[in-house]
């Protein structure tokens, strides 16, 4: 059974920066997509940004362009985030996510792997 667990969230002003850490314990983690989702109060949950199992791939949300960072070290069977600038209309619950049958892109769904998710919020 794959478990995801996240640490890094917290209070930040507009313009600061933050380091999102996924631990994923299975052994498939290497093998499939992960990506990080955000969920603002009131609205629905999306994705921010995305990676293939080998690093080679990633996705980004366009408003996160240029200011985010995903990466993974399948050594250690994490997923990280950095995100930069960050921006009060960021605030929300960070979510993990392991795809459940790609490598390459997340999809999002119910049957996939998610974690608890941590709180970020930025204050202006």
């Amino acid at each position: 059974q794959v478990q995801l667990v996240e640490s890094g969230g917290g209070l930040v002003q507009a313009g600061g920066s933050l380091r999102l850490s996924c631990a994923a314990s299975g052994p498939s983690f290497s093998s499939y997509a992960t990506g990080w989702f955000r969920q603002a109060p009131g609205k629905e949950r999306e994705v921010v940004a995305s990676i293939s199992w080998d690093g080679v791939n990633t996705y980004y949300a366009d408003s996160v362009k240029g200011r985010f960072t995903i990466s993974r070290d399948n050594a250690k069977n994490t997923v990280y985030l950095q995100m930069n600038s960050l921006k009060p209309e960021e605030t929300g619950v960070y979510y993990c996510n392991q795809d459940s049958q790609s490598g390459v892109q997340v999809s999002g769904t119910k049957n996939d792997y998610w974690g608890q998710g941590t709180q970020v919020t930025v204050s202006s």
